[in-house]
């Protein structure tokens, strides 16, 4: 996308505005499935959680791709979307018996990660297929808020406890189609993943009935420019031939599955914003826009970076700006920034901006959420309204607590 159409789209739908371009979906797709071409069935499974928009979901059907979910909500937009129950994996965390039973009675891949659940459902529905989630005990990503794979994960099932899951499957006759892991997300160390994906294998071969091997996902993506990212094609290459060596190993056809989110979608982002004030300091330059964490909380959630362009001034001469929210609380999206001069009324386009943005929203404050464009084949599609004070009120109850007290009385 250029500059002019981003900002052609902030004049037409207002700010603040979520902008994703379907062209860069679609390439990152392409450049994933590309580099395991040598995989003879490979299964992506995008992972809804991070953009659940559901044109977002028409898009990536029309990839062929599937869907990874973690609630049966999630599971209800990829039917809603079109998708069908066999081609959506549902990897719950602390979900109750009731719900996964709910989505395996429409047809989904089950993924169970505790002990306790296993064994239940496997009483129950022994003739259900399931996949489990391993735990690796693998610290993955450079934030212990995103690693999901270290021992005192809540995530998944230890690696030590393969015999407590056998002793179960044996009790209940339970189906184990598949078997899964994900270490958690800014995966840059290609040779981490691999030292992973041996545990996997492994544990693998304690199962004789396995249809697929899922290795989750977390692929680093660029943040800033020069950033480093996970090399996707050295991946490829070298678990594709651990991949095709272990089948053979295993004796019979397998597939390989992933479960990307941010590597498809992050770097597709663009979330826009209007200056409202310019505030100097005895020691800061305060550039104040129309949102705040309500609308993009990594900054202050996960201290993550997202960098920030003027796009009413990209060649101005550069100052130091704190960027912040509207938010009646500390809302600071960067701190002493360099971006070209700020003036207020200028947009303001923060990169990266596709994955476990506006899915993280709120309407903290009373503020609405943001309008989403979807940028496809060269023109801009609205995706999503923008709330209004009627979406604030629509679920609220209202009394009347005067004749309450009277009725009381």
């Amino acid at each position: 996308m250029k500059t002019k159409d981003l900002l052609a789209i902030s004049e037409e739908f207002g700010t603040p505005v979520y902008v994703y371009d379907a062209e860069k979906i679609e390439s990152q797709y392409k450049k994933l499935t590309s580099a395991f071409k040598g995989v003879k069935q490979l299964k992506i499974n995008y992972a809804v959680k991070a953009l659940s928009n559901i044109s977002i979901l028409k898009l990536f059907k029309q990839l062929n791709s599937g869907l990874d979910t973690v609630s049966i909500q999630e599971v209800q937009l990829g039917l809603a979307a079109g998708f069908q129950a066999e081609d959506i994996i549902y990897t719950p965390n602390g979900v109750s018996l009731k719900e996964i039973e709910n989505v395996a009675a429409l047809g989904c891949q089950i993924n169970i990660d505790n002990l306790s659940i296993l064994e239940q459902f496997g009483t129950k529905h022994p003739g259900v297929p399931v996949c489990i989630r391993i735990n690796p005990h693998v610290m993955a990503g450079g934030n212990a808020n995103i690693s999901v794979g270290h021992i005192d994960s809540k995530f998944g099932i230890s690696i030590h406890q393969i015999p407590h899951i056998l002793r179960i499957v044996e009790n209940t006759g339970m189906h184990i189609n598949g078997i899964h892991m994900h270490t958690g997300s800014d995966i840059l160390d290609v040779d981490v993943f691999l030292y992973a994906s041996e545990i996997l294998f492994k544990a693998a071969l304690q199962f004789s009935n396995l249809e697929f091997i899922d290795f989750g996902s977390g692929f680093k993506v660029p943040y800033r420019a020069h950033d480093v990212e996970t090399d996707i094609i050295e991946l490829g290459r070298k678990l594709t031939k651990r991949f095709n060596a272990f089948e053979k190993e295993y004796g019979k056809p397998l597939t390989l599955a992933f479960e990307p989110g941010k590597y498809l979608v992050s770097e597709a982002g663009n979330f826009l914003v209007n200056v409202n004030v310019v505030k100097q300091t005895t020691s800061t330059v305060f550039a104040s826009v129309d949102s705040g964490f309500n609308h993009l909380i990594r900054p202050m959630l996960y201290n993550s970076h997202h960098n920030i362009v003027n796009i009413s001034n990209e060649i101005g001469r550069e100052r130091f700006y704190t960027v912040v929210g509207y938010i009646c609380e500390t809302d600071t999206f960067a701190t002493n920034r360099r971006i070209s001069e700020i003036s207020e009324g200028d947009i303001l386009c923060f990169k990266n901006a596709g994955a476990y943005c506006f899915s993280m929203a709120s309407n903290y404050n009373s503020r609405y959420r943001p309008a989403e464009v979807l940028w496809y084949e060269g023109k801009a599609h609205l995706i999503r309204k923008r709330e209004t004070l009627d979406n604030l009120l629509e679920h609220q109850v209202i009394i009347d607590l005067k004749q309450k007290a009277v009725i009381e009385n």
